[in-house]
């Protein structure tokens, strides 16, 4: 059997079909949507939970913009539609958006794919920016890949998801996609709630929120808002309870030429990990655990004022200092010798704009952000590892493997603007200058120990440029089109430079880049509102760990899919909205380590080609009930980089009710696999064995929520 291989040539043409199939599938699109007339209200009333073309979104310029005329993908989950999900972590709501397959672990534990596979290590923590109200809530060369666990989505004014490279204003992490989670803003007339659940597994969890606005003299005015979350989880499997507590205070303050925001928010999370099961079928293996001893525990808090002046009609300022301090602690079960990991680290800085209104619709965005991060970790083998292996024990040797210090500063001026270049056309253009200075300092002896190399104390810097440009079309009032160009860019984490395996040698990992296109269109085509688009990425100096355990500093990837989201109303009370997304992510070059062969062309491990999510809805016509059926679809995957062991995807169906009992008293619940099908939510290779993170069983939870 032959093996096909796509050299430069190949490539750029593979490319240029992708980008005449989008414009093909996009022209199409205007020639079948007529006018319709744009849905009015920011806020959906719980009866229609269907997107609306003209709710604001404030990622991509920090202002609220219409999601009609939003240059490029973007996607929202309303705070009421997190309300109704109530989902036990993010990921239960977040994967209801396309492009997006976040796959649970133990406890809060995850992993994120946005269009992209489910990326592990270095690569799953910087490929991917996690933000409360802008502000990046880790610093950029200290991501955690399990970032959410830090976020407070409980008590929430939305979460809004770009997909592919950030915009100017966002730099490293960027790079895949973007997650912004958005605090409650205190309401006008003040407010108050508490809610209370109980699940299966012994899931207790309460939330609660007041807020209170008061006026103040010369039209100005103060808002306070207060918001808690406890989850008390049992656990699906042997040892694997979680606890979280998690806090926030916001503040607004609105002047006729001033607006202030700050929060405060805490978060503490205490889990009893439950590591891999060599089954997701056998409930002898999976509800057990073959590692009880391990455990996560961390916490982080963090501050940020947000700061908007109008300097005159046309030119406004805004400064968002914020500081932050976060720190973990957790027995690393998913590796030989069991090490435990400790880390931490604490950060401050400025994002600063001046923002130009010029004649003409025209504007401009200058910014400048800076950061300063100290950081620490280490890594320490408590008990030796029992002969003979494999893996050897001479490789994980007790005792310390990394003890260092890493102090991190970053400069990023960048340029955002905005070109009205006919009534209904837009042209964008930014550029982003980042450069990111590391001072490492190595505590350990230096030299090899097993396989881990610690090195010297050293200083590295990267310069990393990303542009973007784009351009937005009305149609008509049912239809905008865009289309978007930009480089996605961050410079190594610090595992990625300073966690070395015995081959490799210092200052080889390098920036990593990803080119993108994209094509979309959005509109409302006879009721039925709906957002798609065609991307390809290609990524280079892609960061992973090969199945022998040693990292790669070399490879490339390409990505190249389409995204849909429909929703509409279908009459009689019934209405539907959906997500499907079909990617192809492969590599792009060669890599032998052991039995494991990676080939030009082959599919990345943990890549769905499809995903999907589809939700049909029911509402009384007095609004008082709600409820929904959902299907999850996640399609087959290779486990493996060789492509030799496959999973095959699974189909699993949750039922959602929320019921007004009377004017302050609502009733809820969820029946989550309904039919109590065999999944898992992970499924990959690991030292030659495939093992999974087994999906739950059919699982109940009801509640009630106060609200006044």
């Amino acid at each position: 059997m032959s093996v096909f291989r796509f050299g430069p040539v190949e490539r750029a043409i593979r490319a240029s079909v992708h980008v005449a199939l989008a414009l093909g599938v996009f022209s199409l699109a205007q020639g079948l949507v007529p006018g319709a007339v744009l849905a009015a209200e920011e806020d959906q009333p719980k009866d229609r939970p269907i997107p609306i073309l003209d709710e604001l979104t404030v990622t991509t310029t920090g202002f609220g913009t219409p999601r009609a005329t939003h240059m490029g993908n973007i996607s929202r989950i309303t705070g009421d539609e997190a309300a109704f999900i109530a989902p036990l972590q993010p990921a239960e709501a977040l994967n209801r958006l396309p492009g997006l397959g976040i796959q649970q672990g133990s406890g809060a534990e995850h992993l994120t794919a946005i269009r992209s596979p489910v990326l592990t290590g270095g690569a799953g923590a910087g490929s991917f920016l996690y933000l409360e109200d802008g502000v990046p809530m880790r610093a950029a060369g200290f991501a955690n890949v399990n970032a959410m666990m830090e976020a407070m989505d409980e008590v929430s004014g939305g979460i809004e998801v770009v997909r592919g490279p950030g915009g100017a204003r966002y730099g490293s992490n960027a790079e895949h996609g973007l997650i912004n989670f958005l605090s409650r803003p205190p309401a006008a007339d003040g407010d108050a709630e508490l809610t209370l659940s109980y699940g299966s597994y012994d899931r207790y969890k309460a939330t609660g929120t007041a807020s209170k606005t008061a006026s103040g003299p010369n039209n100005t005015s103060h808002g306070f808002r207060g918001s808690f979350s406890v989850l008390d989880d049992g656990g699906f499997r042997a040892s694997s309870g979680l606890e979280q507590q998690k806090g926030r205070f916001r503040y607004d303050f609105t002047a006729p030429d001033t607006r202030i925001a700050a929060t405060l928010t805490a978060v503490n999370t205490n889990q009893e990990t439950a590591g891999y099961a060599s089954s997701y079928t056998n409930p002898a293996i999976y509800k057990n655990n073959a590692d009880p001893d391990a455990y996560r525990d961390a916490w982080a808090v963090r501050a940020a004022v947000r700061m908007e002046r109008d300097l005159s009609d046309d030119l406004t300022l805004v400064l968002t200092p914020y500081a932050r301090k976060n720190e973990m602690n957790f027995l690393m079960h998913f590796l030989p010798g069991t090490p435990v990991e400790e880390n931490g680290h604490w950060s401050g800085g400025l994002l600063s704009s001046l923002v130009m209104d010029l004649d003409g619709g025209h504007s401009v965005i200058f910014g400048f952000d800076t950061e300063y991060t100290d950081g620490w970790l280490s890594e320490i083998q408590y008990n030796p590892l029992p002969p003979p292996g494999p893996p050897s024990p001479a490789d994980f040797p007790q005792g310390v493997h990394y003890d260092y210090d890493v102090k991190a500063l970053v400069l990023a001026p960048y340029i955002h603007s905005e070109w009205q270049l006919a009534p209904a056309t837009i042209f964008t253009a930014g550029l982003r200058f980042e450069y990111t200075r590391y001072d490492y300092t190595n505590n350990a002896p230096n030299g090899i120990t097993g396989r881990f190399l610690r090195i010297p104390s050293r200083v590295d810097e990267f310069n990393d440029v990303t542009p973007k440009i784009g351009l937005l079309h009305e149609f008509n009032d049912a239809v905008t089109g865009y289309i978007n160009v930009a480089r996605g860019s961050r410079a190594p984490q610090t595992t990625d430079l300073y966690r070395l395996q015995r081959l490799q040698v210092p200052g080889e990992a390098k920036s990593e880049t990803l080119d993108s296109i994209e094509i979309g269109a959005r509109g409302d085509w006879q009721g039925i509102f709906y957002e798609t688009n065609l991307f390809y990425m290609e990524k280079k100096n892609y960061y992973f760990r090969d199945a022998n355990g040693f990292n790669v500093s070399n490879g490339k990837t390409h990505h190249a899919g389409i995204e849909l989201e429909l929703a509409a109303a279908l009459g009689a009370g019934f209405d539907i909205a959906a997500a499907g997304t079909y990617a192809h992510h492969t590599y792009a070059f060669d890599n032998v380590a052991g039995s494991e062969i990676i080939r030009d062309g082959d599919d990345v491990d943990t890549a769905p080609r499809t995903l999907a999510n589809v939700r049909l809805g029911y509402t009384l016509p007095d609004s008082r009930l709600r409820t929904e059926l959902e299907w999850v679809h996640v399609g087959s995957y290779w486990m493996d980089a060789s492509n030799s062991a496959k999973y095959d995807g699974h189909d699993i169906f949750n039922l959602r009710l929320d019921y007004a009992l009377a004017e302050h008293v609502t009733l809820f619940g969820k029946l989550t696999n309904i039919f109590d099908k065999r999944y898992a939510d992970r499924a990959d290779f690991g030292f030659g064995s495939p093992r999974y993170f087994p999906g739950e069983d059919r699982g109940l939870m009801v509640g009630t929520a106060l609200r006044f």
